[in-house]
């Protein structure tokens, strides 16, 4: 086996495994029971198309898919930043205690 199919087989492998990790990090997005889970999944789906535009770079001798790939990173990381302050504030929502009218007054008086 030569260095060229050599590394023609490690990147179709590479790909395979790349398009392997984005189906299950797609399953934890659709399925997954918490708004952690999602944000999580959503920034590893980021980081295997990162990966995926770098190896098929790779593959077809293209260095423009590079450019594609460091915007598609910085797109991911302000997602990943939206998400995470709405998941804050989503948080900090649920842990507040309701708050009761205590402005109003019963209305009862001593008429």
């Amino acid at each position: 086996m030569s260095a060229a199919e050599f590394l023609d087989l490690s990147i179709q492998i590479g790909l395979g495994m790349i398009l392997l990790g984005l189906a299950v990090a797609f399953i934890r997005l659709a399925i997954g029971p918490t708004l952690a889970d999602r944000v999580v999944a959503l920034d590893m789906m980021n980081i295997t198309i990162i990966a995926f535009c770098g190896l098929y770079a790779i593959a077809i001798d293209d260095a423009s898919l590079l450019d594609v790939a460091i915007v598609v990173a910085l797109v991911g990381f302000l997602a990943t930043v939206a998400l995470a302050r709405y998941a804050e504030r989503y948080f900090e929502r649920e842990s507040k205690p309701p708050q009761t009218g205590g402005s109003q007054t019963d209305g009862g008086g001593d008429d």
